[in-house]
């Protein structure tokens, strides 16, 4: 049996959050965005419980999340980090391949991300992504600080939306005009 602290259920508060902000959002007809499932092989099978115990992926994701916002393509990937710095090794050169597809098609990629030391969410645009990635790949540093972060892409909870994801949509909207 799995623990709180295992690898396998890291993350797993944030997807049942954005999961629910979802169907919120469909529901009030504001958006239409689904899970995708990461495809794994089953290795070994517990016959009692007929539980998969051994498993690997049969590729490599790309995102967490795809759908459209009012007309708009959008895809997103959802990271839990307990600190104040960020590790860019938490996100794989070919996520962030599709995300650049995936804009260069007129949609709209990001990342969010909860600080779960802090319980506060943050939309990163896949282009502040980039400057990160850039100087990583230029020998700095291979993590981010929430101090370079820029201040307006902080979500905060309001109308009942646990992570008011469309907010940063919006603002990243208008910063692209």
């Amino acid at each position: 049996m799995a623990t709180w602290n295992s690898r396998g259920l890291r993350g797993s508060t944030l997807e049942e959050l954005i999961n629910r902000t979802n169907d919120q959002y469909r529901e009030k007809g504001l958006a239409l965005i689904q899970k995708i499932p990461t495809p794994i092989t089953p290795v070994k099978m517990d016959k009692n419980s007929r539980h998969i115990t051994l498993a690997y992926f049969e590729q490599k994701s790309t995102v967490d999340y795809i759908g459209a916002v009012q007309g708009i393509p959008v895809c997103f990937d959802a990271k839990e980090c307990c600190v104040k710095t960020f590790p860019l090794a938490n996100i794989h050169p070919h996520q962030v391949a599709f995300m650049e597809e995936f804009e260069k098609q007129k949609g709209i990629a990001f990342f969010l991300i909860y600080f779960s030391a802090d319980n506060v969410f943050y939309y990163l645009t896949l282009r502040k992504l980039q400057e990160f990635w850039k100087r990583m790949e230029a020998g700095g540093r291979k993590s981010f600080r929430r101090d370079e972060l820029d201040e307006e892409f902080y979500l905060t909870g309001k109308n009942g939306f646990l992570v008011p994801y469309l907010d940063g949509i919006q603002k990243d909207l208008q910063l692209r005009d």
